[in-house]
């Protein structure tokens, strides 16, 4: 994968990896330098679902080195628990928070994290002014 020139200290590294080599370890390799928690994530096993979406993605990745794809897909899923890889950088995930698909564009920076962590299923509660258009009711409350 060509990046644009940067400066040495400028590249992206992930526990001093760079990302070409990352891309040729292997799973077990890889966990070795993740996080206690996404180590033994990766040890015990992917889910059926997070395999379904890392044959999607290894699919779409060869039809884009062979030229068969202009651009890549968004790949939509439910599999928030799923760890970000190397494999995944550059690509569009839609990710499911409870009531629609957020599409996520996988950075270096997220190598070792997991999916559900760049789709918040909860927001920010504004409420508006107290008494007017709060609820039916005030409806009929004289403005002030």
């Amino acid at each position: 994968m060509a990046l644009e020139w940067k400066p040495e200290w400028k590249r992206f590294r992930y526990r001093g990896k760079t990302l070409d080599e990352l891309m040729k370890l292997s799973i077990e390799e890889l966990a070795e330098l993740f996080p206690a928690r996404q180590r033994r994530s990766l040890k015990r096993g992917l889910t059926e679902q997070q395999r379904k979406l890392l044959i999607k993605i290894r699919k779409i990745r060869r039809k884009l080195e062979k030229g068969q794809l202009k651009k890549p897909p968004v790949i939509r899923t439910h599999a928030r628990d799923m760890i970000i890889l190397p494999e995944m950088v550059g690509l569009t995930i839609a990710v499911y928070n409870g009531k629609e698909f957020v599409p996520v564009r996988i950075a270096p920076e997220m190598i070792g994290h997991y999916l559900g962590e760049f789709s918040p299923t909860t927001r920010i509660v504004q409420h508006g002014e107290p008494g007017l258009k709060a609820t039916k009711s005030s409806l009929h409350v004289g403005s002030k």
